[in-house]
């Protein structure tokens, strides 16, 4: 008998099964609104914060195994990275556990001008109007972040203003983490004193009253420059009487001196 014939069946190798990949990848953002960023006082560490317009856009998808809400802060007039101003939020209906993407944290542009706020709660409002008992997975806090402390500080000053329990495994604030919440537990509220929607009709108003803002201005800048073109005129006119007068001046003074030197 040979030693194959001994030995025992070799056992198949187990292979581990690949992750299933998530659909809806190339989803765009198919609804939007715009949102006005107040003027605040420029901020030492981020600079000024003017008035500003910006848009946001969504799209929502869903079926029997997960959900997805995309959410997405649009700049006009300025290009981002594809990572900035983006968050996807994926609910797997098997595990009962809602994932925030991307998983290196919200990377927002501008800075402090409360849009990361915002996108937060606006995806905790989405996923606490049907799975408020699904859980938050908890997650890493990038190490970059810490690194300056103002940064770090405003960081998790926004988690735990939506709800998140921040940790740190360390004394120097660099190891931290959120720990794993309930949907129904996250606040669904933002500042509206930095960021507020626009409806149409309100942006129409808008419109509007600058419109009107300018014709009062143009109106004033016109009365301004009749003044300024009579004040040159009449400066002119006065130049013009001076300029005689100064002349009959020297010429009296010639002539007396003609009249005083030939008697």
């Amino acid at each position: 008998m040979t030693d194959t014939q001994n030995s025992p069946a070799a056992e198949p190798e187990t292979v581990a099964p690949e992750p299933a990949l998530r659909p809806w990848a190339d989803v765009q953002v198919e609804h939007r609104k715009m949102l006005r960023l107040a003027p605040l006082q420029t901020d030492r560490a981020t600079g000024t914060r003017p008035l500003r317009f910006i848009e946001f856009g969504y799209a929502e998808r869903s079926n029997k195994q997960c959900s997805l809400l995309r959410l997405n802060v649009s700049l006009p007039g300025q290009r981002v990275r594809k990572e900035q101003n983006h968050l996807d939020v994926w609910v797997e209906h098997d595990t009962r556990r809602v994932v925030f993407e991307p998983e290196s944290g919200l990377q927002i542009e501008p800075l402090n001008r409360g849009i990361g706020r915002f996108l937060m709660a606006q995806a905790a409002q989405w996923a606490q109007k049907k799975w408020p008992h699904y859980r938050v997975e908890g997650f890493d806090l990038a190490n970059k972040d810490a690194l300056n402390e103002d940064t770090r500080l405003r960081r998790d000053h926004v988690l735990r203003m939506q709800g998140f329990d921040v940790a740190y495994a360390d004394a120097q604030h660099l190891k931290g983490s959120v720990k794993e919440v309930q949907v129904g537990e996250l606040l669904s509220q933002w500042n509206t004193e930095k960021l507020q929607f626009v409806e149409i009709l309100e942006a129409a108003q808008m419109l509007q009253q600058a419109e009107q803002n300018l014709e009062e201005l143009e109106g004033k800048l016109r009365k301004q420059d009749e003044k300024v073109t009579k004040y040159k005129r009449e400066d002119a006119g006065l130049r013009f009487t001076i300029t005689c007068l100064v002349a009959f001046a020297v010429f009296q003074a010639g002539l007396l001196i003609w009249i005083a030197t030939h008697r």
